[in-house]
């Protein structure tokens, strides 16, 4: 797994952890140390603990501002309805589309490994479908011209099919 991938895949079980724990003031505190700890035993070189953390802080700076984003471009689904790991996972890669410098292709297509890797049978095609809205609509891409491909972790469509 090339490294960055491995540092995205890293960011999104600490999010994963964070939000599956929350915790009262002193212990956010010391979750920091234990996140430090947890970035440095699996990723090692520098570059990497810092990328991955940057993904985390960053994320969790823009929270709200990310999930009205996924909120808008998401058929029927509520971010707070999603699974806690296509959560995730959608909020890096938007975080990346939207405040980072990494090519829009790269972050939609680290995010649909991602899902392959930790989510449902549906989530690659889920989270595709609204990373592909929000990555068009960046780019200043027409609505008409997106495909309707989003499913829900039920496997069910989103959007009526293409005709």
């Amino acid at each position: 797994m090339p490294s960055r991938s491995r540092a995205r895949e890293v960011a999104v079980q600490s999010l994963y952890q964070i939000e599956a724990n929350p915790g009262t003031e002193q212990e956010l505190e010391e979750r920091a140390v234990h996140l430090e700890r947890f970035l440095k035993g699996r990723l090692r070189a520098a570059s990497l603990v810092n990328f991955a953390r940057a993904l985390v802080e960053g994320v969790r700076a823009e929270q709200a501002a990310l999930d009205a984003e996924l909120d808008a471009r998401s058929q029927n689904w509520r971010v707070s309805r999603m699974a806690a790991t296509d959560r995730a996972i959608l909020r890096i890669a938007a975080f990346e589309l939207l405040h980072t410098d990494v090519p829009g292709p790269v972050a939609v297509d680290e995010a649909i490994e991602l899902a392959r890797r930790y989510g449902t049978e549906a989530s690659p095609r889920f989270v595709a479908g609204i990373l592909g809205r929000l990555l068009a609509e960046r780019d200043g891409v027409p609505a008409a011209e997106l495909p309707a491909a989003e499913q829900g972790p039920d496997h069910t469509p989103t959007a009526p099919p293409a005709l």
